[in-house]
């Protein structure tokens, strides 16, 4: 389960690749929406997680550490996982050069460090966004895995430039944003696409270990009428016999450490060197 922890800026810094808002600026509207995450959405989310003993992977926007330090406290003391989501979701990658990204991945993981106390091992870019460069740039400044690609139910190898980089699967189906915003879907058949996902996944796992990724927003699974859709389903989950609930850390650790090398070998083209 992946809660995207994030801080959306009023009036952010412009980017003329994206724009921040839908409307025009000040969009208090979907800023305020945003912040009821934080406020509210947050502690029923948690609260279902705890009850289901679910821990999460946290897809963190690290000036979370700043702006609700509560909130990251709160999710430390329940051992769920950091990784990064870039600064603000407002910040986007795209446009700037690689001094500037650099920072942006070292100030994740100075961040988290010290107000976590973890080593940041894991990564989503910003709103989802990047440069031709990022995932090299993530693996040559230590981190083991990032969640960027739908392309796979299973982990995966990542070609880089230097060092070793995973694929952890992340998903845009299973999404409460693309569930709700954009396919207008109704919580009680939130619960149901949640458990048909698990049902195909657990079966094809008997063969060959499957991930399924529940990726969450305060916001949204956070309002009170979703919250009996969301228990239902994590109940549903947890129900189960061999269902392994592990962090992102744990999965990209256990892939690489059995895995990696075997899954490395055998994408390389003919004749082709690492």
């Amino acid at each position: 389960v992946a809660p995207n922890v994030e801080f959306y800026e009023l009036n952010p810094p412009r980017n003329p690749a994206r724009a921040p808002w839908a409307r025009p600026a000040p969009d208090v509207l979907n800023y305020s929406y945003r912040d009821y995450g934080n406020r509210t959405g947050f502690w029923r989310m948690l609260d279902v997680m705890k009850r289901c003993r679910m821990r999460g992977s946290v897809s963190l926007n690290v000036a979370m550490c700043e702006h609700h330090p509560e909130v990251i406290e709160a999710c430390a003391k329940e051992d769920w996982e950091f990784y990064s989501h870039g600064t603000y979701n407002t910040r986007y990658l795209m446009g700037m050069n690689e001094e500037q990204e650099r920072q942006v991945i070292q100030d994740s993981i100075d961040t988290i460090k010290k107000h976590t106390g973890q080593k940041l091992d894991g990564w989503l870019a910003p709103a989802l966004t990047y440069t031709e460069r990022t995932m090299d740039l993530v693996a040559e400044m230590g981190l083991t895995y990032v969640c960027d690609l739908f392309h796979d139910d299973q982990p995966g190898p990542v070609k880089v430039r230097q060092g070793r980089l995973t694929s952890v699967p992340y998903s845009l189906e299973m999404n409460d944003t693309i569930v709700y915003n954009v396919n207008l879907v109704q919580p009680r058949r939130y619960a149901d696409i949640l458990k048909r996902q698990f049902d195909r996944l657990y079966a094809e796992g008997e063969q060959s270990g499957t991930v399924m990724c529940i990726p969450l927003h305060p916001y949204l699974v956070g309002q009170p009428y979703r919250l009996a859709a969301f228990e239902e389903a994590l109940s549903y989950i947890t129900s189960h016999d061999k269902v392994w609930l592990a962090t992102g850390r744990e999965i990209a650790q256990h892939f690489n450490s059995h895995y990696f090398d075997a899954f490395a070998a055998a994408a390389q083209p003919a004749g082709d060197s690492p």
